[in-house]
C-alpha cells in the first residue's frame, strides 16, 4: 500500500499551476504525494484536459448547480471524501471556501497567490487584476506566495514566497507570465512536496519548514 498523500487539486480555469504540479510529479520532484483527482468548479475548463492527458481523474462540481454555498461545499466534500483525499491544493480556484469546509482539512489546504502577501491580496485581487494593480502602484518587486487557506481570502499563514523583479515598461499580461514562470510554478510543487512529506508545521501565524 502506498504511503503517498492523496492530493486533490481544485481548479476553475486553464490550469497552468495544475500543469506545474503534474510536471513536478512526472520529474520525480513531487514524490510524497500523488494527484488523485482534479475538481473543476465549472465544466469545459482546459484544466480538465490537462488532467485527462496526464491520466488523472477529473470531475466537475459546478457551483451554479447548487442553490447555496453550503450545498455546493457538501457535494465537494462528499466527492473528496469518496476519494480519500488528504491534501487540497487550490490552483486557480476562484471560489472562497467557508470556515466550516476548511475545518475539514486543518492545515491541509494550500493556495498560490500571484503577489507577495500582504501586498495586492484579498477580495478582488485575482488573476490579471493583481498585476495591473502592482504596475499602477509602481512597485519594483512582486512575486508569489503559497499559503495555508482559511476562511479569509488570502488570509492564511504564509508557507513560501519568492520575489520577482518588475522590468521597466512591462505589460500586465507579460508580468503575469513572468511571475508564473519564475515563482508560482516553482513554489507550488515545492510547497506541495513539503506538506505531503510532513515537513510543514504551523504555530499560529508562524510556519516552520523542516527540509
Amino acid at each position: 500500500m502506498s504511503n503517498k498523500k492523496r492530493i486533490g487539486v481544485l481548479v476553475s480555469g486553464g490550469g497552468t499551476n495544475l500543469q506545474a504540479l503534474i510536471d513536478a510529479q512526472a520529474r520525480g520532484e513531487l514524490t510524497s504525494g500523488e494527484i488523485a483527482v482534479v475538481v473543476a468548479s465549472k465544466p469545459g475548463v482546459f484544466a480538465l484536459e490537462r488532467a485527462a492527458k496526464a491520466g488523472i481523474e477529473g470531475i466537475v462540481v459546478e457551483r451554479k448547480s447548487f442553490s447555496d454555498k453550503a450545498s455546493f461545499e457538501a457535494k465537494l466534500l462528499e466527492e473528496l471524501s469518496n476519494r480519500q483525499i488528504d491534501i487540497l491544493i487550490l490552483a486557480g480556484f476562484m471560489l472562497v471556501l467557508s470556515d466550516d469546509f476548511v475545518k475539514q482539512f486543518p492545515d491541509r489546504i494550500i493556495n498560490v497567490h500571484p503577489a507577495l502577501i500582504p501586498s495586492f491580496c484579498g477580495d478582488g485581487f485575482y488573476g490579471l487584476h493583481v498585476h495591473e494593480r502592482a504596475l499602477e502602484y509602481g512597485v519594483k518587486v512582486t512575486g508569489a506566495t503559497v499559503h495555508f487557506v482559511n476562511e479569509v481570502t488570502d488570509g492564511g499563514a504564509i508557507i513560501l514566497q519568492k520575489a520577482v523583479e518588475i522590468p521597466e515598461g512591462i505589460s500586465a499580461e507579460d508580468l503575469q507570465q513572468k511571475v508564473m514562470k519564475e515563482a508560482e510554478h516553482i513554489l507550488l510543487p515545492k510547497a506541495a512536496e513539503l506538506l505531503c512529506a510532513g515537513k510543514v508545521k504551523r504555530d499560529g501565524r508562524r510556519v516552520m519548514i523542516y527540509e
